[in-house]
Formats: C-alpha cells, sequence, structure tokens
C-alpha cells in the first residue's frame, strides 16, 4: 500500500499564504502523477492542481496565478504554495497519487486523509 501524509494547512487571513506538503511512502515502485483536490462543505471534490512525473502542470483556472504545485520525484514529496488566498479557497486539502506498488501491475489512485484551510474574509 502507499501512504500519503499531507502537512500545512491552518487558518489565515485574505491575501495571506499557506504551504501545503505532502509526503508518499510505501512499497513504491513508481509515482505517474502527483497532485491536489479541495472540497468545500455541500460541494463536490474539485482538482487543485496537479503536476506528472515529467514535469507537466495543470491548475483550476480559479487558482492560477495564485497557487504553485511543485514535487521532489526522487523523495516522493509534493508540495503546494497557496498565495493571495480568498475565502472561497476554504475547504479541505487532500493529496492525491497515481502509483504503482511492487507487487502491483498497475497504477492506482491513493490519497490523503485532507488538511483544512480555511480563509477568513
Amino acid at each position: 500500500q502507499v501512504q500519503l501524509v499531507e502537512s500545512g494547512g491552518g487558518l489565515v487571513q485574505a491575501g495571506g499564504s499557506l504551504r501545503l506538503s505532502c509526503a508518499a511512502s510505501g512499497r513504491i515502485r513508481s509515482i505517474n502523477n502527483m497532485g491536489w483536490y479541495r472540497q468545500a462543505p455541500g460541494k463536490q471534490r474539485e482538482l487543485v492542481a496537479v503536476i506528472s512525473s515529467g514535469g507537466r502542470i495543470n491548475y483550476a483556472d480559479s487558482v492560477k496565478g495564485r497557487f504553485t504545485i511543485s514535487r521532489d520525484t526522487a523523495k516522493n514529496t509534493v508540495s503546494l504554495q497557496m498565495n493571495s488566498l480568498k475565502p472561497e479557497d476554504t475547504a479541505v486539502y487532500y493529496c492525491n497519487a497515481d502509483a504503482r506498488t511492487t507487487y502491483s501491475i498497475g497504477y492506482s489512485a491513493y490519497w490523503g486523509q485532507g488538511t483544512q484551510v480555511t480563509v477568513s474574509s
């Protein structure tokens, strides 16, 4: 199995910054995409940003220019730098990884436990 552990959430005022980090561990053979999703109360989980093993990045339109995703492929970690935060960014943020383990053939999606980000106005 693969475990994803997130850190860095919290409470911040509008306009402030937070940095989320996620570390993947376990019997990992390789990881394809790593990314961040978020889910606000009463809403569906949505993609925030994703980065491939080759460094290709996609952002949700709502965070472009404010959030930056980065990855350390050797350490199996992914980070999300969030600047100019807005109250509508308030949500539980989940780390996601498409990983192949040492005993699996294909890739499966793994999720972290989630970390709360609250932006006050």
